[in-house]
């Protein structure tokens, strides 16, 4: 088994499709960055599918077996599934699952869940329409969203509600929000985290998941923790007294670095170990034969990625102080999904 300094596992997979999106969130693509002159990648740029699906599969040889298509926003990359079918006959994958902010899922669910798609999960941060519109950025209602949601859940699709909280923006509608959805779908909280360099983050704005389960509880309610269904689960799982389920997600306050199985590949081919990286390794020029060489064989690929993998010492989160968040420049969410 590959494992890297830490005894750390590759079990999981992000792959980027895209660094494009139709919303312009504020923790992860704020429009006075992203503007209308902002340059995104030439499509020439991207990975082809026929090069995802060769990435994918060296991953898999390694022992990936949980793909999850990111973004941007994935379901703007054209013909997806094309590559949700590509991805999901790769001998030895166990779940493809999808990241979306839902807005066209009421026009694709149903394709994608054919493709072989297994789940998606769904971002939305506020019921409140003015609340939602200022987070992400464009003014676009909440509704949008939830028919989203409706439109996987109708087409079979398994789905998980994300919901990233911010003190003084998003954390006094949690209860509503939660009451609203858990009959849908598992609700999961992600504390507010330093992802990229454009998100204002500071500890001041980190509502801890000990309080966000206090506030879903109100006065009289109560939450059962839910053993993990295996190692490197990042969500800590609980159950109201009905059965609805909620995750905690706990990056700033109880780190989940010892048991982090994911590695992450940029829409341009970069692999990164760690969602906080400043840096990566170029997998699409070696795959290409850029420049001027001969292109790595699928042996010599699954040598790189094996090598990079078994030198892995990333734990960002269990290291993060105010001082390294100051001094780390790190690669963009929109780059490699959360």
């Amino acid at each position: 088994m590959l494992v890297d300094q830490l005894g750390r596992p590759l079990r999981d997979l992000r792959i980027s499709v895209t660094d494009r999106c139709n919303l312009r969130c504020t923790y992860c693509m704020p429009a006075e960055v992203f503007g209308p002159e902002y340059a995104f990648l030439p499509r020439a740029e991207l990975l082809s599918f026929e090069e995802i699906e060769r990435l994918a599969g060296a991953f898999v040889a390694l022992g990936v077996r949980k793909l999850r298509v990111t973004g941007g926003e994935p379901t703007l990359r054209r013909d997806l599934p094309d590559l949700i079918g590509r991805l999901s006959r790769i001998g030895g994958v166990q779940d493809v699952a999808m990241t979306t902010n839902g807005l066209l899922l009421p026009r694709m669910a149903a394709d994608l869940k054919g493709a072989g798609l297994n789940r998606v999960t769904v971002s939305i941060d506020s019921l409140d329409p003015e609340v939602f519109g200022r987070m992400n950025g464009l003014g676009t209602h909440p509704q949008k969203v939830l028919d989203g949601i409706e439109a996987a859940l109708t087409a079979g699709l398994g789905v998980k509600i994300n919901t990233v909280v911010q003190r003084g923006v998003n954390d006094a509608g949690l209860r509503e929000l939660w009451l609203a959805l858990r009959d849908l779908a598992p609700v999961r909280f992600i504390e507010f985290m330093d992802v990229g360099n454009h998100n204002g983050w500071n500890m001041d704005s980190v509502v801890p998941s000990r309080e966000v389960l206090a506030r879903l509880a109100g006065d009289d309610g109560r939450f059962a923790p839910v053993n993990p269904e295996y190692r490197g689960e990042v969500a800590a799982r609980h159950t109201d007294g009905q059965g609805h389920e909620v995750g905690l997600i706990s990056s700033v306050t109880a780190p989940f670095c010892g048991d982090c199985s994911r590695a992450r590949i940029s829409a341009v081919g970069t692999l990164y170990t760690c969602l906080f990286a400043g840096s990566g390794t170029d997998l699409r020029g070696p795959m290409r034969g850029e420049p001027g060489g001969a292109p790595l064989s699928d042996a010599a690929l699954q040598d790189l990625i094996a090598g990079v993998w078994a030198a892995r010492r990333d734990r960002y989160s269990e290291e993060r102080g105010e001082a390294t968040v100051a001094a780390r420049a790190k690669v963009e969410m929109s780059h490699i999904g959360g």
